[in-house]
Order: structure tokens, then C-alpha cells, then sequence
């Protein structure tokens, strides 16, 4: 059955014109009227819905039931990156999204490539929420992922909770000398039974972090990780972590 995202509030109702977008993506799959179809809002649940008239513009349905159903990770895992360029950074809000990430920072960081000011800033968030709204569909997700306004680092930083606030894991990778192996981290969890329920996990950009930022980062109680003797590229290791920790935690 199609899954159609429609970014207002529904509600289960006779009639209902569907939003703009909603409506040409219902026209681009060739749908009739008669079709069954799924919409939901990224609030939670969905809706079963009929698809009522068709116009050139305007699609009209008839919402039938809700349905609370949720297909989130057990574990809120929040990931910050130093931007990669276009569509290395499309590619990784679209799986990350499909592997139930629930909040994404583009960084801007000392050697990132991309540079956005704030007016570019809010086209590319636009462009970013769209192709993380058909990665929910495609992949059944009901809560659409939270991504931020890129941000410089220390804004970033000096702007999360206090970690005495929330008993959560703060972790950055690093290709520096005595970084932690991940896998440690991961097996020092499963020994003591712990299952958090959120995580942190910070990636440089292409350049990777300088020290400073390394320094900055381990202030604000962040351990530094490692992946092994491979380098990876930033959107690589990235989608790598958040499969494992949803597999391992």
C-alpha cells in the first residue's frame, strides 16, 4: 500500500484535500480513485485512507481509522557531523533516516569543505526534511527525523544538557592515538546490562577534527572512539555506528 507523508494534522474524517505535495505525489504514482492508501504526519501512527476524487491539482480522500503503530529504535541516537558536500550528505540523511536515526546536526567545523550561511541554510533544510520524508515512507517509519540548522561546533556544544542531567553516552571518533575501539564501548555496555536510552555520537568532516576541536569535544565529557585502521569516509563511518549501536544496543 502507498505511504504518502502530509506534514499537517490529520484526523479521521469523510472528506479530506490532501496538502499540495501529498497530492502531486499521489499523481505522479498514477493513483485512482478507489486506491487504499497510508498517510501519516511524522507525529506517530498512521492513517488508512481511500483516495475519493481526483482533479489536475487537488486529490480528496476519506480518512478511515488510525493506526498507533511505531517502528522506532529501542535507543534515541543523536548524530552531529561536520557537513560532507551535497549529495554525499543527501545520501546520508536518506539511510540514517531508513535505520531510525532520531536527530541530525550538520556541524560546521574548522576544515569542512561545505560553508553555509543562513539563508542557503534553510533552502538546504527544506531539500534535507524532503528526502528524509520519503526515506520515513519507503521505509515505514512513523516519526520523521529531527534535523537541525547546521551550526558551529562550540554552539552546538555550549547548547546541549548538561550530561548530569541525562546519564547518556557522548561519544566522537577520532583517528588520533588513543581513541577507545568502538567495539569496547559496545561489549563494556553488555556486561553491565546497561541499555541507554539515548546516545550521542559526533563525526569531523573530510578533514576531520582539528585538535582544538578534539580538545572542546573531550571538555564537554565526549570520549574519543575509533573504528579500526581503516579510514572511512565522514558518511561512512557514520551510517556504519548507527546500523551497529541499533544492532548492538
Amino acid at each position: 500500500m502507498p505511504r504518502i507523508f502530509c506534514n499537517v494534522p490529520l484526523s479521521i474524517q469523510d472528506s479530506y484535500q490532501l496538502p499540495h505535495e501529498a497530492a502531486r505525489h499521489i499523481q505522479v504514482l498514477r493513483l485512482q480513485p478507489g486506491l487504499s492508501i497510508t498517510l501519516f504526519n511524522g507525529e506517530g501512527g498512521e492513517f488508512d485512507a481511500q483516495i475519493l476524487e481526483m482533479t489536475r491539482k487537488d486529490v480528496y480522500v476519506k480518512i478511515l481509522r488510525f493506526n498507533p503503530v511505531e517502528r522506532e529504535s529501542p535507543i534515541a541516537l543523536h548524530l552531529a557531523i561536520g557537513m560532507p558536500a551535497n549529495e554525499r550528505m543527501d545520501w546520508l540523511i536518506e539511510k540514517t533516516t531508513e535505520l531510525g536515526l532520531s536527530r541530525l546536526t550538520p556541524l560546521m567545523t574548522q576544515h569542512n569543505v561545505v560553508r553555509v550561511n543562513p539563508e542557503r541554510g534553510d533552502k538546504k533544510l527544506l531539500h534535507w526534511n524532503a528526502i528524509s520524508h520519503s526515506a520515513c515512507a519507503q521505509s515505514g517509519r512513523n516519526r520523521a527525523l529531527r534535523i537541525d540548522s547546521p551550526t558551529r561546533l562550540i554552539h552546538w556544544l555550549e547548547n546541549l544538557q548538561s550530561p548530569a542531567s541525562n546519564n547518556y553516552p557522548r561519544w566522537y571518533f577520532s583517528l588520533g592515538v588513543g581513541s577507545e575501539p568502538f567495539q569496547t564501548q559496545i561489549h563494556h555496555f553488555k556486561e553491565l546490562g546497561l541499555t541507554p536510552n539515548e546516545v550521542i555520537v559526533a563525526f569531523g568532516p573530510e578533514g576531520g577534527w582539528s585538535l582544538e576541536e578534539e580538545s572542546l569535544l573531550q571538555t564537554h565529557m565526549f570520549k574519543p572512539l575509533s573504528l579500526g585502521t581503516r579510514t572511512l569516509r565522514a558518511e561512512t563511518a557514520a551510517i556504519s555506528v548507527v546500523a551497529a549501536l541499533n544492532l548492538a544496543l
